[in-house]
């Protein structure tokens, strides 16, 4: 929830908003007050017709000190109210160090939520009061007022909901302790694993270096074949004879005089005392006589940085063929995996359950004991990588039963579930434009990766939907409804890239973990929202990405003819691939050069 969302409702009958925050930092920029509310400083009470902003939190230079709050609370006076916002994480809140402060004032909070920003975790209203008022509902509309009922409501919820959040932040305690041991170990296993890679490469080199020199050896032996080949009297016989047979008329009259000269030659070396000089050229060296066959030795290196997650390992046909779109993906054979696990260097070595208890495949009945020989090469596997630290995972999607004998095996880490549905498998017309937005947000199979990745270190899939936004804001208008439309998408944009971000007030994206910088994007995709005049749906980028990850187009939009979930020769872009915007090419020649185009209808009700 944005700061605003939570502001609004309670602006009613409100005039002046006070600001009593003492830290440093500024909330005007979230508030996108209403014309004739108006942000002021003082130290005077606030009542009716005021509203006081305050803020709580760790960090002392930001939010403020703890005194400074408690000194603010105690100016309220009957019919004000106040928003504090609190920088504390929802499970960390202490809401009791401020809790007597408000009762000995006559606050009651009214209404609570999360906020969305990375130095802001939630808010609270709250209002002077002489009398019980009723409370709010989740969705902020207050509930009929009774005093005796709503005295009772509010001591019922307060024992409930405290014993049900004693287990559960006793379970969170718990999660964030394996969550911590867990991460210590990856991190130790990371490091491990590049120590032994360095050594490994070194080792690449050592061997590289030794068979460079035996190559140069090699090189120099064959130039001394030839230096003696050119220098001999057969090979100088043999030329003499060819000579005379390509012209018979003036070589054979010269031939006996070349032999004879040869032969002079030949008896003059044959007579030449040990150590004598002849003029002429140089003599060449003789071979090695331990001179073996020559082979070709070709290595095949290529150099850039890992941007997709490295896969080998034990997969069905259909989870290899949805992880290859968002990964490298080699499978392994019975015969072939040793060599293969130390060739990928895989970011992971993955065993999918079901693939093992299948009934057909390289890979049947392992682990069920029933194939004792795949049962050894496969633990063998398991072993060569991580003892190369390299991650061994489980994927068990099926029932552990099913091949109980994998479970013995020392994986690093089990994920349990499905591997995920790939969109391109869906049908948009039967599935429906819902189905196909939980499936991309829950159940996609690059969802299912990005579980694998953040497990094993790997580069996250995800990376992929990250969006740019193109924008143009001329004023304060247009940037409240830049922040508005940017932070309501429920797929949210990763930057927001306009011409002069220092002099707009955009400090509540940057607080969304939202990038705001100019300059060319950095995201994978980008859409224009250039003209901010223009009603966007708060489904718009969603179903956008949906399209493309459906599809696999490199630009997504609509058409005058409200095509939907079609290839098109030519579309009005919504969602651009940067590398197509990046290339220069004309829109309206992208289907020319081979670009695909994939048509969605314009506007969806949000």
């Amino acid at each position: 929830m944005r700061l605003t969302d939570l502001l609004h409702p309670h602006l009613d009958d409100v005039t002046s908003v006070v600001d009593a925050t003492g830290g440093g930092l500024r909330l005007d920029p979230y508030l996108h007050l209403p014309p004739g509310v108006e942000v002021r400083r003082h130290a005077d009470p606030v009542g009716r017709g005021e509203l006081m902003l305050l803020c709580y939190g760790p960090d002392l230079a930001l939010h403020g000190a703890e005194a400074d709050c408690l000194a603010a609370l105690a100016r309220m006076r009957p019919g004000g109210r106040g928003l504090i916002v609190f920088g504390h994480p929802g499970t960390d809140l202490p809401y009791h160090r401020l809790l007597d402060a408000l009762v000995a004032h006559r606050c009651q909070v009214l209404h609570a939520a999360s906020l969305g920003y990375t130095h802001l975790h939630s808010g609270a209203v709250f209002a002077c009061t002489e009398e019980l008022l009723p409370p709010h509902d989740w969705f902020g509309h207050p509930l009929p007022a009774d005093g005796f009922a709503t005295a009772l409501r509010i001591a019922d919820e307060y024992v409930l909901a405290d014993f049900v959040s004693r287990s559960q932040r006793a379970r969170l305690i718990d999660l964030e302790r394996a969550a911590e041991d867990t991460a210590r170990a990856l991190e130790t296993a990371r490091e491990d694993g590049l120590a032994e890679r360095l050594a490994a490469a070194l080792r690449d080199k050592d061997q590289l270096s030794a068979e460079l020199r035996r190559a140069r050896e090699r090189t120099g032996v064959l130039e001394s074949r030839v230096a003696m080949l050119e220098g001999s009297t057969s090979l100088r016989v043999g030329k003499a004879l060819v000579s005379a047979t390509r012209s018979p008329k003036r070589g054979a009259a010269r031939l006996p005089g070349e032999l004879y000269e040869l032969w002079r030659q030949r008896k003059a070396r044959g007579s030449r005392p040990p150590g004598a000089r002849v003029a002429g050229p140089a003599a060449a060296p003789e071979p090695h006589a331990d001179d073996d066959r020559f082979h070709l030795s070709h290595r095949a290196l290529s150099v850039a940085p890992r941007d997709r997650l490295v896969i080998t390992g034990v997969l069905t046909d259909r989870t290899a063929q949805d992880f290859a779109a968002d990964a490298v993906v080699c499978r392994v054979l019975p015969h072939d995996g040793r060599l293969l696990v130390e060739r990928t260097d895989p970011d992971v070595f993955l065993v999918q359950l079901s693939a093992c208890a299948a009934q057909d495949g390289p890979w049947s009945l392992t682990g069920t004991g029933l194939a004792p020989d795949l049962d050894r090469r496969l633990a063998e596997l398991v072993g060569q990588a991580r003892a190369a630290g390299r991650t061994a995972v489980l994927w068990r999607d099926g029932p552990a039963s099913s091949a109980p004998g994998l479970s013995l095996l020392p994986w690093d880490g089990v994920l349990d579930g499905d591997t995920g549905t790939a969109l391109a498998r869906l049908d948009p017309v039967t599935d429906g434009r819902d189905r196909l937005r939980d499936v991309f947000l829950q159940d996609s199979t690059r969802v299912r990766l990005a579980r694998l990745a953040a497990l094993t270190g790997g580069p996250d899939p995800l990376a992929e939907r990250r969006i740019a936004v193109l924008a143009a804001p001329r004023d304060a208008t247009d940037v409240a409804r830049l922040v508005a439309q940017v932070l309501g998408q429920l797929h949210r944009p990763a930057e927001v890239v306009v011409a002069d971000p220092a002099g707009l007030a955009l400090d509540e994206l940057t607080a969304a973990s939202v990038a705001v910088h100019a300059g060319p994007p950095t995201a994978p995709w980008v859409a224009d929202w250039t003209d901010l005049t223009e009603d966007r749906p708060d489904t718009l980028l969603l179903d956008l990405l949906c399209a493309q990850e459906f599809s696999g187009a490199d630009a997504v939009g609509h058409t005058p003819a409200a095509d939907d979930y079609a290839f098109v020769p030519a579309l009005t872009p919504l969602l651009v691939r940067r590398a197509l915007l990046d290339s220069g090419t004309p829109p309206d020649s992208w289907s020319r050069a081979g670009h695909r185009l994939f048509a969605v209808r314009g506007k969806e009700p949000s």
